[in-house]
Parts: C-alpha cells; sequence; structure tokens
C-alpha cells in the first residue's frame, strides 16, 4: 500500500522542478540582466510564462533590494548589487563640468534662466545655474534648501523613489511650504503618480511668489536619480501651450549630461 503521507511536491523536487517558482523565476530574470540584456514586463513575461502583473511584481523585488534598476524608457537592467564598480558616489565638481555646457545651451535656446539641484534629505540643494536673456528673468543665485516637495525640480527627484521611501525621507513630515498645494504625504504620493506618469514636474509659483518651474530628473548608469535640470520661469510668461518645446528641451539637456558623465566614469 502507497504511503498516505507521501509529499507529491517532494516528488517533483527530486524529479529537478525548482522547489521555489518565485526564486526560480527571479533567478531566470537575473540571468538574462547579467548577460547585459535590458527588459521591458512584456519581455520577462514571455520569457517566464506568466502574466505581466506577475513579472511586473517580480522585477520590482528584484530593483527594491538593488538587483535590477529601471531606465528611463521603462526598462530594466542588473542593478548595483552586481555592479559595485559603479558606485562611486557623483562628485559636485564632476556634476558641474558635465552639466555645464548642456545647461548654457538650453538657457541660450529658450532664454530662460536654468538650475540644477540636488536632493539630501527632504531638502534641495542648488549646484549651479545659467541667467536667463528673455526681459525681467529670474535671478539665477540666492537658492538653496528648498523643500523638495515644493518646486519642479524636487518633485522631479522624488517620483523616482518608491512609497516605502518617500515615507522614509518624510518621516518627521514635511518641511513648511507656505505656497505649496501639497500639505501632506497622502496629497505627495498622488501627485507624484502623475509626475512619473508624464516624465516631468511643474510647480506653480510654490517656491517662490512669481516664480513658475519645469524639471527633468537625470540618472546615473544605474537608473539612479542624482539631480534634476529646471527651468525658471516668471509666471507672467509661463506659457502652458509650451510645455512640449521647455520638457523636450529639458530632456535633451539631461541626455547630454548622463553621457557626458558615462564618458567620464568610463575613463
Amino acid at each position: 500500500m502507497a504511503n498516505s503521507d507521501t509529499n507529491p511536491r517532494s516528488v517533483t523536487e527530486q524529479a529537478g522542478d525548482p522547489p521555489i517558482d518565485s526564486v526560480h523565476r527571479a533567478l531566470v530574470l537575473l540571468k538574462a540582466l547579467r548577460d547585459d540584456r535590458t527588459l521591458g514586463v512584456k519581455d520577462a513575461a514571455e520569457m517566464l510564462g506568466v502574466a505581466p502583473s506577475t513579472a511586473h511584481r517580480l522585477l520590482n523585488a528584484l530593483c527594491y533590494d538593488g538587483f535590477a534598476v529601471q531606465g528611463r524608457e521603462r526598462r530594466y537592467r542588473l542593478g548595483p548589487e552586481f555592479r559595485p564598480d559603479e558606485t562611486r558616489p557623483l562628485s559636485i565638481s564632476d556634476l558641474r563640468a558635465a552639466v555645464r555646457p548642456a545647461i548654457e545651451d538650453l538657457s541660450a535656446q529658450i532664454g530662460e534662466t536654468v538650475h540644477v539641484w540636488i536632493r539630501q534629505g527632504p531638502l534641495l540643494y542648488w549646484v549651479d545655474g545659467v541667467e536667463g536673456t528673455a526681459p525681467a528673468h529670474v535671478k539665477p543665485s540666492g537658492w538653496d534648501r528648498v523643500p523638495a516637495y515644493a518646486s519642479a525640480a524636487g518633485k522631479a527627484l522624488l517620483s523616482e523613489l518608491t512609497n516605502k521611501q518617500l515615507e522614509d525621507v518624510f518621516a518627521a513630515g514635511l518641511p513648511p511650504a507656505r505656497s505649496s498645494r501639497i500639505h501632506d504625504l497622502r496629497s505627495l504620493k498622488r501627485h507624484l503618480t502623475a509626475v512619473r506618469s508624464r516624465g516631468y514636474a511643474i510647480s506653480i509659483e510654490e517656491s517662490a511668489q512669481g516664480v513658475d518651474g519645469v524639471a527633468v530628473c537625470a540618472k546615473d548608469s544605474l537608473g539612479r536619480p542624482v539631480f534634476a535640470i529646471s527651468l525658471a520661469i516668471p509666471s507672467s510668461r509661463f506659457d502652458r501651450a509650451a510645455l512640449p518645446t521647455y520638457v523636450d528641451s529639458l530632456r535633451v539637456a539631461v541626455e547630454r549630461t548622463e553621457e557626458a558623465l558615462g564618458r567620464s566614469a568610463g575613463r
């Protein structure tokens, strides 16, 4: 008589099937990423023979622990846990050298003041800028320690974080910003969902009266948010119909800087 305690799973495991499907699937994805492949959710789903929602969940889990990163085109590649040689912190001098030609051209093209920002915790710090040439332009000096959620650049950078990371950044609450329309973490998360969808952020007199902003986040070779480039435009001249032009020009400047930083890191 057969033993009624026989575990069917143990039989399949002895036959060579993976004991835990989710672990096996994650390892399959890691092997693909290790071979310098980039994967979209659809690619991963077809490779594993699973639903796109399952593939998306697995890829996000790999990103959470640093085994994968998601790039600008929503494709995934190998993360910093497997590429420690590319995790050298970026110095401010390196960033300024890489970004300067791009922001000078951007300001000359649009005529407005351009700023470059980095985020430290809940605050933004000004790194560099080019003064605009249009009449009554925004002055590039006097900007520092701005609440990240109250500016276009800050929102562009924050949009690259997970909800858990946002909760850690604002564990002590949102620093005061009288002109911001965002008053708590819940409304910030909701707002950043829209920023992620658009791929750029705007602010309307949130960090300074009479100043509007448009910004795009720049990433390093591992897909991590590093800095943001923003246009600072007088509210009286801010034209929503020109947003596509602003955003396209910002993206060109960001891509130029990312490429310059990549060449610098490869030396």
